[in-house]
């Protein structure tokens, strides 16, 4: 997996983003060209009480990918339409069994290719004319000579130049612009939005106040989806279920890989360090603020096959697309495993990826990306799982408060109003839980 990097502005308070949602503010989004999608959406709203009228389903492809062209036709204008009269309303979309994953890049037009295609000549000797403009501030600092500042200035300007049509280009290209189908539709509200990689999340609990203002509503986004629809059922019950136990009743297994982090090697803590020391940061919260049964694996490889027994929460890496019989995960469980390509299917029977087996296995929440999503689109570990710990917030708004981008790669699976430690003797106060790694300092632009 590419760690990838953030641009980098100041933190503004970690604490306080309640955002508090119910069955009113949750809308289902179901294809209306599959049974199976009209039946788990129908069934969650009888289940979680959300009002009828919130189910919308519309004609959409039946596999798991959708063109970016007929997304925007299909799925985003017919959706928007129809949401437009609660706009106020839509705090949650409920994604279903049936409805696309993953969104197609959007295809450059002629007019933009030819646009580029002066960019992309002068970039090809750009390299030349920064190293003759070295090369004349080197001679200058040599044998002297007045125009030292305005040689140096030279210089600065190439090489500003550069990494402008490094970054042009691509972005009007459309290069990076597949997507989930569930991370775009946060953006459901933002209009014409540039699809060139990502954009930054406004919900982040670290993300300033301030800059929220004037800025459109961000949908928060997850799904029932997986190998049938009888197991989407499953996700739900389950989800119910745990919360009437006080949550999932077993145990926690968190899988780093004796990695430690740096603050001055990572700032931002957006690398394999800084989530690996996340992990153990989770381990150390669980520890000391509840008596949940926890094994923490220190090591190089992922937990040996059948260790994890009765795993309530589960977090780890890294076997990217090779799925790992880890263990038994109980009724209501939480997996996630942190790789590059673990939610490109989730109905392939053949498919190997984490997300998908994950479900098998048992758990009734996970997420992965559709695509290689850089490693900081993951949330930290324990941010994400410590705040579901406080049973102040739902799935959905644990994601949202920990995930850094939108318009991007990962996509969340399960009950978005599932609140597993609501009632949970467990339950960790909300100040105990801190940005992560201790120490990283992200920057928002």
């Amino acid at each position: 997996m590419c760690m990838g990097w953030l641009a980098l502005l100041s933190i503004q308070s970690w604490l306080g983003a309640g955002l508090a949602i119910g069955p009113n503010d949750v809308f289902i989004l179901a294809n209306q060209t599959m049974p199976e999608s009209l039946r788990v959406a129908e069934q969650y709203c009888q289940r979680r009480s959300v009002p009828r009228e919130h189910l919308i389903a519309l004609p959409l492809p039946k596999g798991e990918d959708i063109s970016r062209a007929d997304y925007d036709k299909l799925l985003r204008q017919p959706l928007l339409e129809r949401l437009a009269p609660h706009r106020s309303q839509v705090k949650v979309l409920l994604t279903v069994y049936g409805v696309p994953l993953r969104v197609g890049p959007q295809q450059p037009t002629p007019a933009e290719l030819e646009a580029v295609k002066p960019m992309e000549e002068e970039l090809k000797t750009i390299d030349d004319q920064i190293r003759q403009a070295q090369a004349q501030v080197n001679k200058i600092k040599q044998e002297g000579g007045a125009d030292l500042a305005a040689a140096e200035q030279a210089l600065r300007r190439q090489i500003a130049r550069k990494h402008y049509l490094m970054e042009q280009i691509p972005a009007r290209k459309h290069e990076q612009s597949t997507a989930s189908v569930d991370s775009e539709l946060s953006l459901l509200w933002w209009g014409n939005y540039p699809t060139s990689k990502w954009l930054i999340n406004p919900l982040h609990r670290q993300f300033p106040q301030a800059r929220k203002a004037g800025m459109p509503p961000v949908v928060m986004v997850s799904r029932l989806d997986g190998p049938t629809p009888e197991l989407c059922i499953r996700l739900i019950e389950d989800a119910i279920a745990a919360e009437k136990a006080g949550g999932p009743q077993g145990n926690v297994y968190l899988d780093s890989r004796f990695l430690y982090y740096e603050a001055k090697q990572d700032p931002a803590g957006t690398g394999y360090n800084a989530y690996d020391e996340s992990i153990r940061e989770l381990s150390t919260l669980i520890k000391n603020e509840t008596k949940l049964p926890m094994t923490l694996h220190n090591h190089p490889n992922v937990f040996p096959a059948g260790a994890c027994v009765d795993a309530a929460l589960y977090c780890g890496w890294y076997s990217p697309g090779e799925y790992y019989p880890i263990g038994n995960l109980v009724q209501g469980s939480i997996a996630v495993h942190i790789a590059s390509y673990e939610a490109i299917s989730l109905r392939d029977p053949k498919a190997k990826y984490w997300c998908k087996n994950l479900l098998e296995a048992g758990a009734a929440v996970t997420m992965g990306p559709v695509a290689e999503p850089y490693l900081f689109a993951f949330p930290r570990p324990a941010e994400f799982f410590g705040l579901l710990l406080t049973g102040q917030y739902t799935m959905v708004e644990c994601y949202y408060q920990t995930s850094l981008v939108n318009s991007w790669m990962m996509t969340l699976i399960g009950d978005p109003l599932y609140n597993p430690f609501r009632d949970s003797p467990h339950r960790i106060p909300e100040a105990k839980v801190v940005p992560s790694p201790k120490g990283s300092t992200l920057r928002f632009q």
